[in-house]
């Protein structure tokens, strides 16, 4: 028997919440079939048993099956963190030029994410790193070479989905020529058609070969394929050139639609109407209830009206049904297997095969005995994500195992030569050696003067660039260069570990410094 079309509508929408269980608004929702499914943050997240328990409460007051979404990335985009197995990022997997440590890497954040009862990821990131100066792709692309970035792609793919775990390649048609975060502002890009088909779209190509399950628009205007709509919103983009182009028959969603890029032009309910019209299948509210009731009531009415044509309903929810089938989690994983010994040594190989030594001086290895060794770190404000995890300080921590009396010095990337950085200037007075952490100085000036007059003032520097590993070209004059290409865990830890001699780092960079 068919859902009456209030479900079928529902069936389209997937929204976020607050806590650590689901508000019973959300049940009840589930329960009406007013949503399709749910995805998860950092903050509602606590423990594996804790996921595990809110998920299955989700699923028991469901009337259908549903979706159960994530970003987890790997690197500085990963919402399962302490208790659960870190990953380098995609630039790291990329410095690695490792197709099949890629795809492990990704099989073993699926297998963790299915053990849970999640059953869909918003990675891998299909973005070209074009521009060092772009605010949200960073270190979460693989890189510039966009054959490189479609092998990794298409295996990140691979691994997610043998772990029975839904893909979703990000951020389509391409992300990576915008300097506009789309969470603060509307952006465009200019540039040929010829150029988009050659680059950008080759990823998206990699991915849908390799049957990926969903695919996500991005909220940027493209001015030579719709000049006036969002790829999200454009039926040129969705339907013309993602589905009869490039021949994807899979899902396609929404990044959040609560980004100001969409909230600021269209507003919450005729956002939603838009898109569905376009041809997308599934859209998300990330954080708003009133966002939320606006969406499902304005689409709702739509479809009543005929504004959306039925058919157009039936066939995106057709799709839906299709992919929750095909990812059903019949065989999942038992929580034991979460942070587990394997997980953990796989991601430190990978780790470590993803870190750069772009030059190596006499101050690598340090004498770790010795009582003047200097740490001077930049803190991140890039990350929520990173800020909650305290990656900013885990370096620190992870050095101090390893050389017990560093002297350790946490400096805002914001403040400038005042008297918040007097100590800094003196610490560096008769240091053996100054291990001075960067994280995107390239994009922040005071950041940036600060770090070159750490490496000016120093007797050996050792410069890690802990976020993109653009800041290597240009801070200069340090004795030893290491990149981590982003500041996950194990990232951080293959940092301290190339400081201390354990190995000798050979990845490979995958843009241009």
């Amino acid at each position: 028997m068919m859902q009456p079309l209030a479900e079928r509508v529902g069936q389209l929408m997937m929204v976020g919440f607050e806590g650590l269980k689901p508000p019973p608004h959300i049940l009840a929702w589930l329960a009406s079939g007013r949503i399709g499914g749910i995805y998860l943050f950092a903050r509602n997240i606590e423990s594996p048993a804790q996921v595990k328990r809110l998920i299955a409460d989700c699923r028991a007051a469901a009337q259908h099956p549903i979706l159960v979404g994530i970003d987890q990335e790997g690197g500085i985009v990963a919402r399962l963190r302490d208790g659960f197995s870190e990953s380098p990022g995609a630039m790291a997997l990329g410095a690695s030029g490792d197709c099949q440590l890629a795809e492990d890497v990704a099989f073993m954040l699926g297998r963790e994410m299915a053990a849970l009862g999640i059953n869909w990821n918003f990675a891998p990131v299909a973005d070209i790193a074009h521009q060092r100066d772009n605010p949200s792709v960073g270190t979460r692309a693989v890189g510039r070479d966009r054959r490189l970035v479609s092998e990794l792609v298409a295996a990140q793919v691979r691994g997610f989905q043998r772990a029975g775990v839904a893909a979703t390649v990000k951020h389509f048609p391409g992300l990576g020529n915008s300097v506009i975060d789309t969470h603060d502002a509307p952006a465009r890009v200019s540039g040929s058609l010829s150029f988009l088909y050659a680059e950008d779209l080759l990823p998206f190509r990699a991915a849908i070969a390799a049957g990926v399950g969903c695919v996500m628009l991005t909220h940027v205007i493209y001015d030579e394929l719709d000049s006036e709509l969002p790829a999200t919103l454009s039926p040129q983009i969705v339907d013309g050139l993602l589905r009869r182009e490039l021949g994807l028959d899979g899902v396609v969603c929404t990044d959040c639609m609560e980004m100001k890029a969409m909230t600021d032009a269209f507003g919450s309910g005729e956002s939603a109407v838009m898109a569905l019209q376009a041809g997308v299948d599934l859209v998300l509210f990330s954080h708003s209830r009133e966002a939320q009731e606006a969406a499902y009531d304005a689409a709702l009415t739509a479809a009543l009206s005929g504004r959306i044509a039925e058919e157009r309903i039936d066939l995106s929810v057709s799709r839906v049904q299709a992919l929750k089938r095909r990812f059903r989690l019949h065989n999942a994983p038992p929580l034991e297997i979460i942070g587990c010994e394997a997980h953990r040594a796989l991601a430190r190989e990978a780790a470590r095969a993803g870190t750069i030594m772009i030059k190596q001086g006499g101050a690598v290895p340090v004498n770790v005995t010795s009582k003047r060794i200097v740490l001077i770190e930049f803190s991140s404000h890039w990350s929520p994500d990173a800020d909650k995890a305290g990656s900013q300080s885990r370096f620190a921590s992870l050095l101090s195992r390893r050389i017990p009396r560093v002297a350790r010095h946490l400096v805002d990337p914001e403040s400038d030569f005042t008297d918040k950085t007097l100590d800094v200037v003196s610490a560096l007075s008769g240091a053996e050696a100054v291990i001075l952490v960067t994280r995107n100085a390239h994009m922040q000036p005071a950041q940036r003067r600060l770090a070159q007059f750490v490496c000016d003032s120093s007797r050996k520097a050792i410069l890690v660039c802990a976020g993109n590993p653009y800041d290597a070209g240009v801070i200069h004059g340090a004795d030893s260069v290491i990149c981590t290409n982003g500041d996950s865990g194990p990232s951080l830890e293959a940092a301290v570990d190339a400081i201390c001699g354990d190995y000798s780092p050979s990845g490979k960079l995958t843009v241009e410094i």
